[in-house]
């Protein structure tokens, strides 16, 4: 059995490549990719003060779900909610619910994060009229009414 023993990496800043909008400092260490999984991701994610998880966004092929493991993150959906500890989050794929976590406190919050890993899937960026199709590496943008967006084109 493959022993975990990847260490906390810092994430990448710059943001999304339309977007861009830096999530803010971030790192996250590996556990499925180390324990040698290919069916879902897992990866334990932390977000230093002032920091997001990502720009709100939901997928259509792809499950997720995080656990709090330490801080209060706010988790912003239609609504905005406080996290602790021991609380957990699902998104179904295809549910629709745009969703990220800010950490707004003056602390670090860690939280574990799993999902499916498709070959294919399609995020919609819920606050921007962005859509991004996956096809492995490959990433097309498009607006909502299907007009292509190249990457450096802003939000």
């Amino acid at each position: 059995m493959p022993r975990i023993t990847s260490d906390f990496q810092d994430g990448d800043e710059t943001g999304h490549p339309i977007l861009g909008n830096g999530a803010g400092h971030y790192r996250f260490r590996l556990l499925s990719d180390p324990g040698g999984l290919t069916q879902f991701g897992a990866f334990i994610e932390e977000l230093q003060p002032g920091s997001r998880s990502s720009e709100r966004h939901w997928h259509e092929t792809e499950d997720e779900m995080v656990y709090i493991l330490d801080g209060c993150p706010t988790l912003v959906e239609d609504v905005e909610t406080e996290l602790a500890p021991g609380d957990a989050v699902c998104w179904p794929a295809g549910s629709g619910i745009g969703h990220c976590l800010i950490n707004r406190t003056d602390g670090p919050v860690r939280y574990l994060v799993v999902g499916t890993r498709n070959e294919k899937d399609v995020i919609h960026y819920v606050d921007h009229d962005l859509i991004t199709h996956k096809d492995g590496p490959d990433r097309r943008y498009v607006r909502g009414d299907g007009t292509a967006v190249s990457p450096g084109a802003g939000s």
